[in-house]
């Protein structure tokens, strides 16, 4: 089971995403937000194009992200009424990178420096 969700984890953050996305943002798959639930009035995301890996716990799903050298990682904890509500979850991470995927990136508009 540990095998798959890693599978499906790496398959989110290759192909990017964005479930509850702030308005008008461009997607990619560097740069693709997840809403996480709210803590005290206050509202973060996460960019799925840096998730390690997601572990399905009996109370909580747990995403891993932002790793680098020295366990510079960190932790997002999705609460669960019921371990029923996982797949729900999963299923919104993948959507969400799916989205993000298909989202046109904005137009660049390069200046020449002239001198």
């Amino acid at each position: 089971m540990k095998r798959l969700l890693h599978a499906a984890c790496i398959a989110l953050a290759c192909s990017g995403a964005s479930a509850q996305t702030p308005p008008g943002a461009a997607g990619s798959a560097g740069f693709c937000l997840f809403a996480l639930p709210s803590d005290n009035g206050s509202q973060r995301w996460i960019n799925l194009g840096i998730v390690q890996f997601v572990d399905v716990h009996a109370d909580y799903v747990q995403i891993t992200y932002g790793g680098g050298n020295l366990g510079s990682g960190h932790e997002a904890k999705l609460p669960l009424k019921s371990r029923d509500e996982a797949p729900a979850i999963l299923a919104r991470l993948r959507q969400t990178a799916e989205d993000c995927a298909r989202r046109p990136l904005p137009n660049l508009i390069l200046r020449e420096d002239r001198k």
